[in-house]
Formats: structure tokens, sequence, C-alpha cells
């Protein structure tokens, strides 16, 4: 059963008619076709509207939607022979960031991403896709290991923030991200990121430092949450809504602002309702990402990095 979020209420009473038209004609006896089909049309073009005037906290919670794809997902439908590798060689094997070997539609990769989980059990056991010191350290593992076979980096990111906790902290969460950050920048071989979901804070451009930032249509990208803002600002997170306007979170602000290179479309009412098309999209993104990549050195392609970044904010 679909999951509506609270604006679109509208759109869900009117799949409640369509369902119980459906379930009022399941014995055959009368014919509802018509009508049936009357009510679609109308809920399809009442959420084509709504999809095509949302606001940024609208967005985000689009971004934040439980059934979006998962790094698990984009794995399946994306990559063949993923072989997971796991732990920092320091201190544990963190189940929000997870990574490994892959092949990309023929070519050999490092795939790395966060994981927020599916379910209750699955998102206790992945702490919601809030990677620890160790999950950042893994990942600058794999670039290192990447870089070392001349490996391709794709990384998927949709987290709300690095783990905040008091043991995060004593391990370095700080240093883990910085160090992190830095790892993506020095790599020798291309890096594609893409913010499939939420990219919150130094959490998400830990991983999300490369050549191409691809963002998802409905996807949020920002310094802090928009709740976390308006605490600060107004001492309220009911002031959300006007955090989210003001810092520009949408893929469209950040297209504009030269923070992100491409939006990739999403299917109509979000990739929640169609998670397969979504994730062919981002593929075919990916791949366009890659190929223009190719004949770049080493060296060439950190200066792209470094140019990219340096050039963020300048008036």
């Amino acid at each position: 059963m679909a999951t509506f979020l609270e604006f679109e209420k509208p759109i869900a009473e009117l799949q409640g008619r369509i369902d119980e038209l459906r379930d009022t004609a399941s014995d055959g006896a009368i014919d509802i076709d018509s009508e049936v089909k009357r009510l679609q049309t109308k809920s399809d073009a009442l959420l084509r509207a709504t999809y095509a005037r949302l606001t940024p906290w609208q967005k985000t919670q689009v971004a934040r939607h439980p059934d979006r794809p998962h790094f698990g997902d984009y794995v399946a439908g994306l990559f063949e022979d993923f072989m997971p590798l796991a732990g920092d060689r320091a201190f544990a094997d963190d189940q929000a960031i997870l990574g490994g070997f892959a092949t990309f539609r023929g070519q050999k990769v490092m795939v790395i991403g966060h994981e927020k989980g599916n379910d209750t059990a699955s998102r206790l056991k992945h702490n919601f896709g809030m990677g620890k010191p160790e999950g950042y350290r893994k990942a600058i593992r794999l670039m290192e290991l990447a870089d070392r076979f001349g490996l391709p980096v794709l990384t998927l990111v949709d987290t709300s923030g690095a783990f905040p906790g008091v043991q995060a902290e004593e391990r370095g969460q700080a240093e883990a991200i910085a160090r992190s950050t830095e790892a993506c920048l020095k790599l020798g071989v291309p890096m594609i990121a893409a913010v499939v979901g939420e990219g919150g804070s130094g959490g998400a451009i830990a991983l999300a430092a490369g050549n191409r930032v691809l963002m998802f249509e409905h996807a949020v990208y920002s310094v802090i949450s928009p709740e976390g803002c308006a605490s600060i600002l107004w001492r309220t997170a009911d002031k959300a809504p006007d955090a989210a306007e003001a810092m520009k979170v949408t893929a469209q602000d950040l297209k504009g602002l030269g923070v992100i290179d491409t939006i990739v479309s999403e299917p109509l009412g979000g990739a929640h309702r169609d998670p397969d098309a979504a994730i062919a999209a981002l593929g075919d993104a990916m791949a366009d990402a890659l190929s223009g990549l190719h004949n770049l050195g080493p060296d060439d392609l950190r200066r792209d990095r470094r140019d990219k970044f340096l050039a963020m904010g300048r008036l």
C-alpha cells in the first residue's frame, strides 16, 4: 500500500475512492471501468500538478520518503558482481556506509554509499544511514584501494548527516569526515557522486566531493537539516519550511549555484512511486558523467575537482 505524504492528501483521497470502487466491483457484477478511468485520470493530473510546484520543504519530505530506493536497491539494479568490503581496519565495520568492488555496465568500479534500511529492523541495523567515524574511515580505505587499482569511484549519498553521538565524537568524527573529503579530492581516478535522497551536512560531502555531482530531481542537499537550522535561528523546528526555502536545498537551486552538475529526472510523483525507472535513470546519468572523464589523467582529474570546488561561492 502506498504511503502518502501530508501534502498529498487530495491524491490519497482520490486513490482511496478508486480502491473502494474496485473492491465494490470485485465480484464482477458491476461495471465501474469508466468511473475508475475518470478518477485515475483526475488523480494523475493532480499528481502532476502537485509535483510541478513542490516547495523546498515538500521536496525535503519527498527526499525522506521511506519507499525511495536505497543503496541495496541501486546495487541490485545497476551493478553486477558486487563484492562488499568490510571494516576500517582500526575499530569496527560501520553498517551505515557500505561499499565494495562491482561491475557497472561492463566496467570495474568501486561503489560506496549510505544505506538507510527499508524497515524497522534494517534501519536500526544501518543506523538510519548516519555514518560513524569507522564508516568514513572504511570509505577512505575503499577509495584508496580503488585509486591503487585504477578503478572509478561511484558514490550514492543519502543521509540526514553523520551520527552525532558522544561515542562518535570520542572516536574522531570530525577528523574522519575531513579525511574522507580529502580522500575524494586526492583521487587520481574519476569520481561520480549522486545525491539520491538526503544530502545532509558533512556526512554527505565526505562522499560527494567528486568530479561530477549528480542529484535527483526531488533530492535535497544542505549544510544542515531544515529543522536543525530552524532550531538554531528561531529556537523552534516549526520554522523548518522557512529554513528550507532560505537554504536553497533543492536540486534546481543548487544547479543554478554551481554546487551540482546534473539534475536526474524522477518518475512522476517521485522515485518511490517507480523505483525501477528511477534506478535506470540514475544509471544512465552516471554512465554519461563517467564517459566524459575517461580521457583525463590523474593530475587532470585532481585539477578538475580542485577548480570545481574552489569556484563555488565566487561572485
